[in-house]
């Protein structure tokens, strides 16, 4: 009897130990995303991104009555389909079906999924329209917007209902299992420039911040997403210094990942310039800081060098530790035939492109 009241004992003091012992918390989706974009980061690999990849090309646009997902002009071109699929959530705010290029809600939502199952990666952008005003996001007539929709401002409560519909689209992009699908969220972005309502000009930096922190505050504190990587990124024609990128960054614990947006306007070597001082600012941050770094938008509209994406795009970023690059959209509207930003078969860089993809730094699926 003494022998089993030892035993029951022992198991009785491991059990209280056991229980005692605190538990690592369970990995979230997007703890998952963050680790695997260190690993790609350290490996040397660079993934290529194209926004609304799936959505529409240079001349078709994805059928109102798709269920599949595999239409895209850089499939077209190198027989591989972009490793970083980007979309805008512009319009959610405003119960539209479809976002503001015209983008059905619940195929971004689909599409998002049938990415992230192809093993790919999702980022998503917001052109908010202007809550103060009426207008969309390029609306710069006044700069009390930011103030109107901060905590006792006007527009306070009206903001958060928008803040709520763009958290429940992000909460519903989930697999058959329920499982939310990683999303690396870009809101308030170019905010250097003063051409969007939440820009340079149009706020201070103390209520550009508090932008960030209420935005946050609500979706991680307030809903508890788990599948948000949150990414800061400046426009690249502003970065004089690493002081101008450093002063409106709202902080350690809210960011993820930092990169920049920066645009081919006129010849190599303005481009060349603009990005490597873009790159080595946004790169010595994120070594300093801790962060993941990336080319959050970029790209040449027209691609009118046929060889501008092994010996300009790669050239830039060949020695940099950079996760991803993202080129902006290839428009399908009649009147916009010149507004694409990568190529389709045919196109004058497409072989250059089909070069650039087979490259063992850059990563496509």
């Amino acid at each position: 009897m003494k022998y089993i009241l030892k035993h029951l004992t022992l198991i009785a003091t491991a059990i209280v130990i056991i229980s005692c012992c605190p538990k690592e918390p369970a990995q979230t989706p997007a703890d998952a995303l963050i680790d695997r974009l260190t690993d790609l980061v350290e490996q040397g690999k660079i993934m290529y991104g194209h926004q609304d990849d799936l959505m529409y090309g240079h001349s078709w646009k994805l059928a109102d009555d798709a269920t599949e997902y595999v239409q895209s002009d850089v499939h077209a071109t190198c027989g591989k389909y972009p490793a970083v699929y980007g979309l805008d959530l512009g319009g959610i705010e405003m119960d539209w079906p479809a976002n503001l290029d015209k983008n059905s809600f619940d195929h971004m939502r689909a599409s998002i999924v049938a990415h992230h199952e192809r093993g790919g990666v999702v980022t998503i952008s917001w052109h908010p329209r202007n809550p103060l005003t009426g207008g969309d996001a390029w609306d710069v007539s006044s700069d009390q917007v930011v103030a109107s929709i901060l905590p006792g401002g006007d527009k306070h409560e009206y903001f958060m209902t928008w803040l709520c519909k763009a958290a429940d689209f992000m909460e519903s992009v989930k697999t058959a299992d329920g499982t939310p699908v990683p999303l690396i969220w870009r809101p308030w972005h170019e905010h250097t420039g003063s051409w969007f309502w939440w820009g340079q000009k149009l706020c201070t930096t103390e209520q550009y911040k508090a932008l960030w922190k209420m935005t946050y505050d609500y979706m991680m504190n307030e809903r508890g997403l788990t599948n948000l990587v949150w990414s800061y990124s400046p426009g690249a024609g502003e970065l004089s210094s690493p002081e101008v990128y450093a002063e409106r960054y709202p902080g350690d614990e809210i960011i993820d990942m930092v990169g920049f947006d920066c645009y081919f306007y006129s010849t190599r070597e303005d481009y060349f310039k603009k990005m490597k001082n873009a790159i080595d600012i946004t790169v010595a941050f994120a070594k300093e800081h801790g962060k993941i770094p990336a080319v959050t938008e970029t790209g040449y509209e027209g691609v009118k060098d046929p060889k501008w994406w092994t010996e300009v795009l790669y050239e830039v970023l060949k020695d940099y530790p950079i996760s991803y690059v993202l080129t902006w959209r290839n428009a399908c509207d009649e009147n916009m035939q010149h507004h694409y930003y990568a190529p389709f078969p045919g196109q004058e860089s497409a072989d250059d492109f089909c070069t650039f993809a087979a490259l063992d730094h850059m990563m496509f699926l």
